[in-house]
Protein backbone atom coordinates (compact mmCIF):
# COMPACT_ATOMS: atom_id res chain seq x y z
CA UNK A 1 0.00 0.00 0.00
CA UNK A 2 2.55 2.29 1.07
CA UNK A 3 4.60 1.53 -2.41
CA UNK A 4 1.29 2.53 -4.25
CA UNK A 5 1.26 5.73 -2.40
CA UNK A 6 4.52 6.31 -3.38
CA UNK A 7 3.93 6.02 -6.77
CA UNK A 8 0.89 8.05 -6.83
CA UNK A 9 2.84 10.94 -4.91
CA UNK A 10 6.08 10.83 -7.68
CA UNK A 11 3.66 10.49 -9.94
CA UNK A 12 1.24 14.02 -9.54
CA UNK A 13 5.39 15.33 -8.62
CA UNK A 14 6.63 14.74 -11.80
CA UNK A 15 3.25 15.91 -13.55
CA UNK A 16 3.55 19.13 -11.39
CA UNK A 17 7.20 19.88 -12.02
CA UNK A 18 6.10 19.30 -16.14
CA UNK A 19 3.21 21.60 -15.50
CA UNK A 20 5.85 24.30 -14.23
CA UNK A 21 7.99 24.19 -16.48
CA UNK A 22 5.54 24.75 -18.80
CA UNK A 23 4.24 27.17 -17.12
CA UNK A 24 7.68 29.24 -16.70
CA UNK A 25 8.75 29.00 -20.68
CA UNK A 26 5.53 30.80 -21.67
CA UNK A 27 5.79 33.49 -18.61
CA UNK A 28 9.30 33.71 -20.56
CA UNK A 29 7.85 33.90 -23.92
CA UNK A 30 5.51 36.57 -23.19
CA UNK A 31 8.04 38.24 -21.70
CA UNK A 32 10.38 38.47 -24.64
CA UNK A 33 7.46 39.53 -26.76
CA UNK A 34 6.59 42.31 -24.62
CA UNK A 35 9.94 43.61 -24.53
CA UNK A 36 10.37 43.78 -28.55
CA UNK A 37 6.89 45.27 -29.08
CA UNK A 38 8.42 47.95 -26.37
CA UNK A 39 11.70 47.98 -27.52
CA UNK A 40 10.18 48.41 -31.47
CA UNK A 41 8.02 50.93 -30.25
CA UNK A 42 11.23 53.46 -28.74
CA UNK A 43 13.31 52.62 -31.66
CA UNK A 44 16.32 50.56 -29.37
CA UNK A 45 15.75 47.31 -30.62
CA UNK A 46 14.92 47.25 -34.21
CA UNK A 47 16.42 49.26 -37.12
CA UNK A 48 13.44 48.29 -39.35
CA UNK A 49 11.71 51.57 -38.37
CA UNK A 50 14.62 53.86 -38.45
CA UNK A 51 15.55 55.65 -41.67
CA UNK A 52 19.07 55.64 -42.70
CA UNK A 53 20.43 59.28 -42.54
CA UNK A 54 21.03 60.69 -46.05
CA UNK A 55 24.43 60.91 -47.14
CA UNK A 56 24.70 63.08 -49.96
CA UNK A 57 27.87 63.75 -52.38
CA UNK A 58 28.68 64.80 -55.55
CA UNK A 59 30.32 62.62 -58.41
CA UNK A 60 34.36 63.36 -58.22
CA UNK A 61 33.68 62.68 -62.38
CA UNK A 62 33.63 65.53 -64.26
CA UNK A 63 31.84 66.22 -67.58
CA UNK A 64 32.36 69.56 -69.38
CA UNK A 65 30.09 71.23 -71.00
CA UNK A 66 32.19 72.64 -73.42
CA UNK A 67 36.20 72.18 -73.94
CA UNK A 68 38.26 74.90 -73.00
CA UNK A 69 39.92 76.38 -75.98
CA UNK A 70 42.60 78.58 -73.61
CA UNK A 71 43.73 79.27 -70.48
CA UNK A 72 45.36 82.95 -70.59
CA UNK A 73 44.33 85.93 -72.32
CA UNK A 74 40.70 85.58 -70.63
CA UNK A 75 37.99 88.84 -70.87
CA UNK A 76 35.12 88.79 -69.44
CA UNK A 77 32.35 91.26 -70.52
CA UNK A 78 29.06 92.72 -69.82
CA UNK A 79 28.43 90.25 -66.89
CA UNK A 80 29.26 86.99 -69.25
CA UNK A 81 32.57 85.12 -68.55
CA UNK A 82 34.50 84.03 -71.89
CA UNK A 83 33.19 80.88 -73.59
CA UNK A 84 36.55 80.08 -74.43
CA UNK A 85 37.63 79.63 -71.08
CA UNK A 86 34.70 79.21 -68.99
CA UNK A 87 32.48 76.90 -70.67
CA UNK A 88 31.20 74.96 -67.80
CA UNK A 89 31.40 71.99 -66.48
CA UNK A 90 29.49 69.68 -64.07
CA UNK A 91 29.21 66.36 -61.60
CA UNK A 92 28.31 63.64 -64.41
CA UNK A 93 26.24 61.35 -61.95
CA UNK A 94 25.43 64.03 -59.83
CA UNK A 95 21.12 63.42 -59.04
CA UNK A 96 18.24 65.98 -58.64
CA UNK A 97 17.61 64.37 -55.39
CA UNK A 98 21.21 65.02 -54.02
CA UNK A 99 21.00 68.29 -55.39
CA UNK A 100 17.81 69.23 -53.76
CA UNK A 101 18.70 67.81 -50.42
CA UNK A 102 19.68 70.39 -47.75
CA UNK A 103 23.42 70.78 -47.00
CA UNK A 104 24.41 69.23 -50.38
CA UNK A 105 26.35 73.10 -52.26
CA UNK A 106 28.24 72.87 -48.71
CA UNK A 107 29.42 68.75 -48.93
CA UNK A 108 30.62 69.48 -52.45
CA UNK A 109 32.50 73.01 -52.50
CA UNK A 110 35.91 72.65 -52.98
CA UNK A 111 38.15 75.65 -54.68
CA UNK A 112 41.37 76.04 -53.34
CA UNK A 113 43.21 79.88 -52.97
CA UNK A 114 45.85 78.35 -55.71
CA UNK A 115 42.49 77.53 -57.89
CA UNK A 116 41.03 81.00 -57.02
CA UNK A 117 44.85 82.72 -58.16
CA UNK A 118 44.65 80.56 -61.72
CA UNK A 119 41.46 81.81 -62.30
CA UNK A 120 42.51 85.91 -61.35
CA UNK A 121 45.75 84.93 -63.56
CA UNK A 122 43.54 83.25 -66.82
CA UNK A 123 41.47 86.52 -66.59
CA UNK A 124 44.29 88.98 -65.93
CA UNK A 125 43.23 90.39 -63.04
CA UNK A 126 46.61 91.10 -61.21
CA UNK A 127 44.75 93.05 -57.97
CA UNK A 128 41.65 93.13 -56.66
CA UNK A 129 40.19 94.96 -53.50
CA UNK A 130 37.77 92.80 -50.98
CA UNK A 131 34.25 92.84 -52.55
CA UNK A 132 35.10 93.30 -56.37
CA UNK A 133 35.11 90.22 -57.70
CA UNK A 134 33.57 86.71 -56.62
CA UNK A 135 35.07 83.21 -58.08
CA UNK A 136 31.87 82.35 -59.49
CA UNK A 137 30.85 78.76 -60.07
CA UNK A 138 29.28 79.29 -63.75
CA UNK A 139 26.93 76.42 -63.19
CA UNK A 140 26.62 76.86 -59.27
CA UNK A 141 26.99 73.88 -57.22
CA UNK A 142 23.31 74.19 -56.37
CA UNK A 143 22.36 73.79 -59.79
CA UNK A 144 24.79 70.61 -60.12
CA UNK A 145 28.50 72.19 -60.83
CA UNK A 146 31.58 70.98 -59.68
CA UNK A 147 34.70 72.64 -58.92
CA UNK A 148 36.61 72.40 -62.21
CA UNK A 149 38.64 75.22 -63.66
CA UNK A 150 36.69 75.28 -66.38
CA UNK A 151 33.54 76.10 -64.42
CA UNK A 152 35.20 79.24 -62.33
CA UNK A 153 35.67 82.54 -63.81
CA UNK A 154 35.77 85.62 -61.61
CA UNK A 155 32.48 87.68 -62.03
CA UNK A 156 32.49 91.53 -60.90
CA UNK A 157 29.91 92.95 -58.94
CA UNK A 158 29.46 95.82 -61.00
CA UNK A 159 28.40 97.28 -62.81
CA UNK A 160 24.86 95.20 -62.66
CA UNK A 161 23.75 92.66 -62.91
CA UNK A 162 26.45 91.43 -61.67
CA UNK A 163 27.80 88.36 -58.85
CA UNK A 164 24.54 89.60 -56.74
CA UNK A 165 22.14 89.55 -59.33
CA UNK A 166 23.41 85.79 -60.56
CA UNK A 167 22.94 84.33 -56.90
CA UNK A 168 19.41 85.12 -57.39
CA UNK A 169 18.68 83.60 -60.75
CA UNK A 170 20.55 80.35 -59.39
CA UNK A 171 18.43 80.44 -56.44
CA UNK A 172 15.58 80.73 -58.93
CA UNK A 173 16.47 78.08 -60.84
CA UNK A 174 17.42 75.74 -57.97
CA UNK A 175 13.40 76.16 -56.86
CA UNK A 176 12.14 76.00 -60.74
CA UNK A 177 14.66 72.66 -60.68
CA UNK A 178 13.73 71.20 -57.20
CA UNK A 179 9.45 72.15 -57.90
CA UNK A 180 9.60 69.42 -61.02
CA UNK A 181 8.91 72.85 -63.17
CA UNK A 182 12.64 72.48 -65.00
CA UNK A 183 15.41 69.75 -65.81
CA UNK A 184 18.78 69.95 -64.56
CA UNK A 185 19.78 70.05 -68.20
CA UNK A 186 17.82 73.20 -68.50
CA UNK A 187 18.67 74.31 -65.41
CA UNK A 188 22.48 74.25 -66.52
CA UNK A 189 22.10 75.37 -69.47
CA UNK A 190 19.90 78.31 -69.05
CA UNK A 191 22.92 79.42 -66.53
CA UNK A 192 25.76 78.50 -69.11
CA UNK A 193 24.25 79.91 -72.13
CA UNK A 194 23.11 83.74 -70.56
CA UNK A 195 22.18 83.97 -66.94
CA UNK A 196 21.04 87.46 -68.13
CA UNK A 197 17.80 86.55 -69.60
CA UNK A 198 16.78 84.49 -66.89
CA UNK A 199 17.11 87.32 -64.82
CA UNK A 200 15.10 89.68 -66.96
CA UNK A 201 12.19 87.19 -67.07
CA UNK A 202 11.66 86.85 -63.30
CA UNK A 203 10.35 90.03 -61.32
CA UNK A 204 10.21 88.86 -57.85
CA UNK A 205 13.67 87.33 -57.63
CA UNK A 206 15.44 90.30 -59.48
CA UNK A 207 13.91 93.11 -56.88
CA UNK A 208 15.00 90.65 -53.86
CA UNK A 209 18.09 90.84 -55.32
CA UNK A 210 18.06 94.30 -55.51
CA UNK A 211 17.40 95.11 -52.06
CA UNK A 212 20.17 92.38 -50.75
CA UNK A 213 17.44 90.46 -49.40
CA UNK A 214 18.39 86.47 -51.29
CA UNK A 215 21.01 84.46 -50.28
CA UNK A 216 24.07 84.66 -52.19
CA UNK A 217 25.69 80.93 -53.61
CA UNK A 218 29.07 81.70 -52.07
CA UNK A 219 30.98 84.92 -50.42
CA UNK A 220 33.97 85.82 -51.89
CA UNK A 221 36.53 83.90 -50.22
CA UNK A 222 35.09 81.13 -49.40
CA UNK A 223 36.20 77.71 -50.33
Amino acid sequence: MSKIMTKKTSSKTSQNTTLGRRLFGLFIAILIAIYGLTTTNNGTGSTTNTPAPATVSGSSETAHIGKPSKTSGCVAAAGLQDKACTPGAVFSDVTVSQICTSGYSASVRNVSTADKDKVYAAYGIRSHVAGQYEVDHLISLQLGGSNDLANLWPEIADPRPGFHEKDAVENYLHSQLCSGKMTLKQVQEQISTDWRKVYQRMPVARAESLTGDVEQECAEGCP
